[in-house]
């Protein structure tokens, strides 16, 4: 069996998380002999993008010794963990690279900091730093414990467009470098490491897929070397019925659809990056959740047939921060072209729509990405009206059986009549029932739907 195998930061977030990613790796290659060796993606150790991006932040206030130290700081950690991975030669070649390579951002951070312009370009570099780490690490390590491997810079394999820290891939472009980057060195049995998230241009220059790209870019991987599965491993067993750091008592979901899997991930389930699925959609390849601290657990399995249990809902989800623009014209009324023109201002600005509302004259939209929002709002305003309420949550039931019982809907909204609805959606899909609420209301919201919908746990 061919597969890609990804292991996200907190799976790759010290010297024991790596040890681990190694032994699940060669006890995969032991169970499947004749398969080809898989591919490993890994993300930056666990807190490091959080640590970049405070650097670039910094340097963009002109801080650059600021921003120098805490480059510093995660060398050191890199260098600690490394030397609890690999030993002699190796260790001293693999600390140097580390080192070479944070001291030459380090210089760039700090040519940065003197104009304190750190443009989306350098931002994309900043970033790139963990995943390069993080790759090159895991890939001595195999070598170590005597596992074939080869460190793989993703930025020569991974190609995109220049749209830095939102990257698009180029599929015929990395198809190719897939084939003649990664499956060399699966034909001949070496494990291929690299990072996630991270990529080039044609021209080289260093890209981003975005925050949590690194399932996309996994995903981008097996679809281009037509694997037979997708494994994202993390620190939860599978997908879950909920957010375990918000309700309590969430169950396995051992089986979803695709659809579902893609309505999930998108109204805010973490385990998922929402673009994971449209590779796997794109060629039907089978997506598995794991947990690297839990190998033993089956897990969840994304397919386009999803599960053939008769369960009544597959999951909640919640995306928190969210922001709802309220925009309201009289002109609204029986005019033609009115709604093109009001989602025409998000895509001058690509910024992404959520939840859609509409009365004869309103209509409600919310949004989680702020960046260009005071932009949005100056350009609606010049043809209608335009109010924004912030710190809200949108709470998401997702289940391929809200389309054949409508009992559902009315369950849901019932559950949760003492809590004020800002907008109500179900989508011509009827695949899900979104409810926007006050930020604050969302752990209730969520832990009252969960008692009704799923109800008590089934003892194991």
């Amino acid at each position: 069996m061919n597969v890609i195998m990804k292991f996200g930061g907190t799976s790759v977030a010290d010297a024991e998380a790596m040890t681990r990613v190694i032994n699940i790796v060669r006890d995969h290659i032991t169970r499947h002999p004749s398969s080809t060796v898989p591919v490993v993606v890994v993300s930056a150790m666990s807190k490091v993008t959080d640590r970049l991006v405070e650097t670039g932040r910094l340097a963009g206030e002109r801080q650059g010794d600021e921003a120098a130290q805490l480059l510093s700081d995660l060398l050191t950690r890199h260098l600690g963990v490394a030397a609890s991975l690999v030993e002699g030669d190796a260790l001293k070649a693999l600390q140097a690279q580390l080192t070479a390579d944070f001291h030459a951002l380090s210089a760039q951070v700090r040519q940065w900091a003197l104009t304190g312009e750190v443009s989306p370009a350098a931002t994309d570099t900043i970033l790139a730093a963990g995943e390069l780490a993080s790759s090159r690490m895991v890939a001595a390590a195999f070598i170590q414990r005597g596992v074939r491997a080869a460190w793989v810079d993703a930025r020569t394999v991974l190609v995109t467009d220049a749209e830095h820290a939102a990257a698009a891939p180029d599929t015929e472009a990395t198809t190719e470098r897939c084939r003649k980057l990664l499956a060399s060195h699966t034909a001949v049995g070496e494990v291929p490491v690299l990072g996630g998230f991270i990529g080039a241009t044609a021209a080289g220059v260093t890209t981003t897929l975005g925050r949590g790209g690194s399932d996309y870019s996994a995903a981008i991987f097996g679809a281009c070397l037509d694997v037979d599965e997708i494994q994202i491993w993390t620190d939860v067993d599978g997908m879950l019925t909920a957010d375990p750091r918000v309700v309590s008592d969430p169950r396995l979901v051992p089986e979803l659809s695709f659809n579902e899997a893609s309505e999930l991930a998108y109204f805010g389930a973490k385990v998922l990056h929402p673009s994971t699925i449209l590779p796997a959609v794109a060629k039907n390849i089978p997506v598995r959740i794991l947990n690297s601290r839990r190998p033993e657990v089956r897990g969840t399995m994304i397919t386009a047939e999803g599960r053939r249990d008769a369960g009544a809902l597959t999951a909640l989800a919640c995306k928190r921060g969210v922001t709802v623009v309220n925009i309201t014209s009289t002109r609204m009324l029986m005019a033609h072209g009115f709604l093109r023109r009001l989602f025409e201002v998000f895509e001058r600005f690509k910024t992404a729509v959520d939840v859609v509302t509409t009365s004869e004259v309103s209509v409600s939209v919310t949004v989680d990405n702020t960046r260009r929002l005071e932009d949005i709002i100056r350009n609606l305003r010049t043809f209608a009206e335009v109010s924004t309420e912030s710190d809200m949550a949108i709470v998401c039931v997702v289940g391929e059986n809200l389309r054949s019982d409508p009992t559902l809907f009315a369950r849901a909204v019932t559950t949760l009549q003492h809590i004020p609805l800002r907008l109500v959606s179900q989508a011509g899909s009827r695949r899900n029932i979104t409810f926007v609420i006050r930020d604050g209301d969302a752990p209730d919201a969520m832990n009252l739907l969960h008692d009704e919908l799923f109800g008590a746990p089934v003892a194991s």
